[in-house]
């Protein structure tokens, strides 16, 4: 698609494909809480289950906080003031987690719930509960490591101890620190998340600016000891919703800080992302599935498993992404795409009819192919990223 300009007889095309997708979602996601029935912190829902039906979490699972989010940017999309009141009494299912340090995933759990919360119905008590979820987050940054811990210890496939480890998807999680900085003029958290971007921009990217999925630090040292995979194909693969989240983490640090350095990074992992997306630009749940060269560690699942699988939530996220780093940039080539990629999403390819996928927007997810879990399934974070794109897009179209 072409770049719209304000006399241009598409923008009014454009926004009603943008109500069209607001109703759908707001229809599907009535349907959706009336399965979960009242929110409980046990019924967040995740995805579906092997017999197709809603599959929830609860509350301490990494991502509870996305379903309150969506119902955040339904209101945010509608006026309506009936999301608003969804959104606050499932959000406030979460508050007890501001005191949550058992991982990283605090940001995406307290920020996408109470972050949009306290900017579309600013209360006193949101805020506190978010500096309290950033300090929380803060107590998993190390001085000698210069980054937040993503995990308590694990094993990599091989057998590799990781006693370190440090994801991509936790550049997501710095957000929340900006916030609490912004609104506490305390420069601690500023520093916790700059710092944080720093080391990851020194450890975790190859020469062709594609991503390893973890690294792992010697704790007495700071030394990167292994970089390495866990939902990823191989340890020399690339995620592609690892990929995402650099793209976007690093756009979302530019904002918050100017750094040029964060601009270039951004621009870079997302030119990669470009260089590797298939026709309907939505990529493989790995980028580099199946070619010589990439082999699973340990993990002969990913071999015999079909290539084709798909990874609508990394689209929905790099979409999102895209949205805002044209915006920053004002390079129409990544506006036009973040367009083009929302177009794909909405298209019957990936977006669910009314009713169906579990009641679930976007269909043909993939959350950890390696570990056999949410293979071609919705996910919950795919509807958030959706929702946000279609807002960003709405933005922009209001500047035409």
């Amino acid at each position: 698609m072409a770049s719209l300009t304000a006399c241009n007889s598409e923008v009014k095309e454009e926004k009603k494909f943008i109500e069209e997708n607001t109703t759908f979602a707001s229809a599907q996601t009535v349907k959706m809480l009336e399965t979960t029935g009242e929110p409980n912190g046990k019924n967040f829902p995740r995805r579906i289950n092997k017999e197709g039906k809603l599959s929830v979490t609860n509350k301490w699972d990494w991502t509870p906080g996305f379903f309150p989010g969506t119902l955040w940017y339904l209101y945010e999309l509608t006026g309506d003031t009936v999301w608003q009141q969804e959104a606050e009494k499932w959000t406030w299912q979460m508050e007890e987690v501001q005191h949550f340090s058992a991982h990283h995933d605090i940001g995406f759990m307290m920020y996408c719930s109470y972050g949009n919360a306290e900017r579309l119905a600013s209360r006193p008590e949101y805020k506190d509960i978010l500096v309290q979820s950033a300090n929380s987050l803060c107590t998993r940054f190390s001085d000698t490591t210069q980054v937040i811990e993503s995990w308590n210890y694990r094993k990599a496939w091989d057998g590799t101890e990781w006693f370190y480890p440090v994801i991509i998807d936790n550049m997501m999680n710095l957000e929340l620190l900006f916030y609490a900085s912004k609104v506490t003029g305390d420069p601690k958290y500023y520093d916790v998340a700059v710092t944080h971007a720093n080391t990851t921009l020194k450890n975790h990217f190859r020469e062709d600016y594609s991503s390893y999925h973890v690294v792992n630090y010697d704790e007495t040292t700071g030394e990167a000891l292994h970089r390495q995979t866990c939902q990823g194909y191989s340890d020399n693969s690339t995620w592609s919703r690892g990929q995402a989240w650099a793209i976007y983490g690093y756009t979302m640090s530019y904002r918050e800080t100017k750094d040029p350095a964060y601009l270039e990074a951004a621009k870079n992992f997302a030119q990669y992302y470009i260089d590797h997306l298939p026709e309907d630009l939505v990529p493989l749940w790995d980028f580099n599935v199946g070619e010589e060269g990439y082999i699973p560690q340990g993990n002969s699942y990913a071999v015999q498993y079909p290539a084709k699988v798909k990874d609508a939530s990394a689209a929905a996220i790099t979409c999102s992404a895209f949205f805002e780093l044209g915006e920053i940039t004002q390079d129409p080539q990544y506006t036009d795409l973040a367009i083009r990629m929302l177009k794909s999403l909405a298209s019957p390819a990936y977006r669910a009819p009314l009713g169906e996928n579990a009641n679930f927007i976007i269909m043909h997810c993939t959350g950890s192919l390696p570990h056999r879990s949410e293979i071609d399934s919705p996910l919950v974070y795919a509807d958030y990223y959706f929702l946000e794109a279609l807002i960003r897009y709405k933005r922009y179209l209001s500047t035409l």
